[in-house]
């Protein structure tokens, strides 16, 4: 089972808004150095929505190719039309990605019985093991614990990652899903608790810009050590607040910027960051030791 920090990576464009591949196998790079167990592409931090299909499907073949293997590759292929989600997904397969992340369809608000639908015709599609998203903060739709266990029969629907910040309700999961279903967070700041309490990891912003530390917070929480795991994250505690200060991923596009990592160019309808946050996340980089 996939374990560990997995970074939801950002997707570096240049100052006239093209794609930066150099830029992004620079970023890939790093996390593998920094002991980040897997490269999430294209997901909500990826600027998925304003990515096109052609250069959605680039980013995914290009993050293979720099990873070669040497940490697993999981790629943004929801969408909230069916038939572009399994097209998305077949094309992961077809470049050697090792697991597509499948949010619920946002905007048209399905049912329980419509998500449930959704995620079984992509499944039957492929054999690319399948990570359910789960984000009802961006969706509106929320994907119910009891669908989840009735997707998490189904062979090649492996796991989840839950953006709702619910203690509770990641406990009740965890004690409904099989042995071998992978539950991970999508939410920073509760991401230590999520661990130690049986999770298994983070699809994680803040990642991006300290992926050692969070590869040593997930370390320590998922081996049940809970002074060190305390001890990492309130050293990353401002981080998982202020990259929140507007839409993600505008604080941490910037924050990448600032660290010299790439530019922090931002699609519309996404905006630089606003200046009155800037020394907001210079002193939460501070606080992390990471300038």
């Amino acid at each position: 089972m996939l374990q560990g920090s997995l970074v939801a990576i950002v997707t570096p464009m240049k100052d006239n808004g093209e794609l930066d591949f150099a830029a992004l196998e620079s970023l890939i790079e790093w996390h593998i150095e920094s002991g980040t167990a897997g490269i999430v592409i294209v997901g909500t931090t990826g600027e998925s929505p304003t990515v096109s299909v052609e250069e959605h499907k680039e980013l995914i073949a290009a993050t293979v190719k720099y990873t070669r293997g040497r940490v697993a590759v999981i790629a943004g292929t929801g969408a909230n039309s069916t038939a572009e989600a399994i097209e998305l997904t077949r094309y992961a397969e077809s470049v050697g990605a090792d697991y597509s992340l499948s949010v619920v369809p946002y905007y048209n608000k399905p049912t329980q019985q419509g998500m449930y639908e959704h995620f079984k015709a992509i499944a039957e599609a492929v054999s690319i093991p399948i990570i359910l998203y789960n984000v009802p903060g961006r969706t509106v739709a929320d994907l119910a614990n009891d669908t989840v266990i009735k997707l998490s029969v189904i062979s090649n629907i492996v796991g989840i990652k839950d953006a709702t910040a619910d203690l509770y309700r990641a406990s009740d999961l965890f004690s409904r899903v099989p042995a071998n279903f992978a539950c991970y967070t999508g939410d920073d700041g509760s991401a230590a608790a999520f661990m130690l309490m049986g999770g298994h990891g983070v699809i994680s912003v803040t990642a991006n810009v300290a992926p050692a530390l969070m590869a040593q917070l997930c370390h320590h929480a998922i081996q049940g050590d809970t002074k060190i795991a305390r001890a990492v994250n309130d050293k990353l505690l401002a981080l998982h607040r202020d990259l929140f200060v507007e839409a993600n991923p505008i604080p941490v596009k910037w924050a990448l910027a600032e660290m010299g990592k790439m530019s922090g160019y931002i699609r519309l309808p996404l905006t630089a960051l606003s200046e009155q946050h800037h020394d907001t996340i210079r002193a939460a980089l501070r606080r992390a030791d990471i300038v």
